[in-house]
């Protein structure tokens, strides 16, 4: 494969291509990010890469071994990773994107709540919380138990009280009230998480890795309150600033009015690096394949005059050219130039006066058997004879 003659060649449609699956890269590894998903879509890119290069060099046995753990491992993908694939399509779900899914208001039961929270932590009462907002966490949560009411200091000392046979497990409040308790979560697969953290903490964090819920987590050891956004858990030091994290995260606040310049510089060093890398890597992996992209190129060359008869001179002295389109892959196709392709015309049957003739593909030499003219322009030329005196 010529790198220079497929750089040489790129087109607008190649650049749209290329930027076009970073963006969906970029996305993909921000949603799962620290999940098992992630590592199994590096693993796939991994065995990605060895069957391209595979493919290229022609390693006939590799290549088919890899087109049926291909199919294999697709079906197998769906079924073990089927709630990580569902998030992703409700995220790019058109019909959020217009807003016809609400997020809930938040009432008067969350500065109570807080109250809640932080008398469960003075008594050292562990606790676990998810706070539903726009995506949905039914495929994420297992055991749980329905129970409809205010989540309240009465309701929330009930449940996770040592005694009570629901306290072990999550709440899960939506739209603001108790929807289910004693959920069991998936806990973070993250290494190097501190040594304190308990299971109630990553279980927190394993759940808003894979969702935009929040969760409050009361540790029953230590007494203190944690609060779970975003990939990332922070601690929590009175009942007000809960009560602002939670309507904040409920109802995000107006953007910032910033201007055209700002958001368009914000786009590229707001985490620049992970941005960089994904252009980096989808343009290697455009690379290699694109020469087993169709393509098609249009060369003009000069048409070879052959076999006019002795007594027969052909009048004008302009060289005839044509242009003719090739179509091929890549790899062959965007390097041909004019020196690779010879056209020429029989003229053996001219008489004296105007004729016709037409250029067909059988008197175009290629380079090789996997290129073919697709087009002839013009298709037909007409010259002008007279007899030699």
């Amino acid at each position: 494969m010529h790198l220079f003659a497929l750089l040489s060649n790129l087109r607008f449609q190649d650049i749209l291509d290329i930027l076009f699956l970073s963006v969906v890269a970029y996305h993909l590894y921000l949603w799962f990010q620290g999940t098992k998903a992630f590592k199994a879509l590096v693993g796939l890119l991994g065995f990605g890469v060895i069957y391209t290069i595979a493919q290229s060099w022609g390693l006939f046995l590799t290549t088919w071994v890899f087109q049926v753990f291909w199919q294999v491992l697709v079906i197998l993908l769906i079924i073990l990773f089927q709630s990580e694939i569902r998030q992703v399509l409700e995220r790019v779900n058109p019909l959020s994107a217009l807003g016809l899914r609400k997020i809930s208001k938040p009432e008067h039961w969350i500065p109570e709540f807080s109250k809640a929270i932080f008398s469960l932590a003075k008594r050292k009462i562990g606790a676990l919380v998810i706070i539903e907002r726009m995506d949905m966490v039914e495929d994420m949560v297992t055991d749980g138990q329905a129970l409809y009411g205010e989540p309240g200091p009465e309701l929330l000392m009930s449940i996770f009280h040592k005694e009570s046979p629901l306290h072990d497990g999550a709440m899960l409040i939506r739209k603001g009230r108790v929807d289910q308790v004693a959920c069991y979560l998936p806990l973070s697969a993250d290494e190097g998480l501190p040594k304190e953290w308990g299971t109630r903490h990553r279980a927190a964090l394993g759940i808003t890795q894979r969702c935009d819920a929040c969760v409050v987590a009361v540790s029953e050891e230590r007494g203190k309150v944690s609060f779970a956004r975003g990939k990332k858990v922070s601690p929590v030091d009175d009942a007000e600033i809960l009560s602002d994290w939670l309507i904040e995260a409920i109802i995000p606040g107006s953007p910032e009015k910033n201007s055209l310049l700002e958001k368009a510089l914000s786009i590229f060093h707001h985490r620049w690096p992970i941005k960089i890398g994904t252009l980096v890597l989808v343009g290697l992996v455009w690379l290699l394949l694109a020469g087993q992209q169709n393509f098609e190129v249009a060369i003009e060359i000069p048409l070879e005059i052959k076999n006019i008869p002795a007594n027969i001179e052909r009048l004008g002295t302009t060289s005839p050219q044509v242009k003719i389109t090739v179509r091929g892959l890549r790899k062959d196709a965007s390097t041909l130039d004019k020196s690779d392709l010879h056209a020429g015309i029989d003229l053996s049957s001219a008489r004296s006066g105007i004729q016709s003739f037409r250029i067909t593909r059988d008197q175009i030499v290629l380079p090789n058997d996997r290129l073919y003219v697709i087009e002839i322009v013009p298709s037909i030329l007409q010259f002008e004879f007279q007899e030699k005196p």
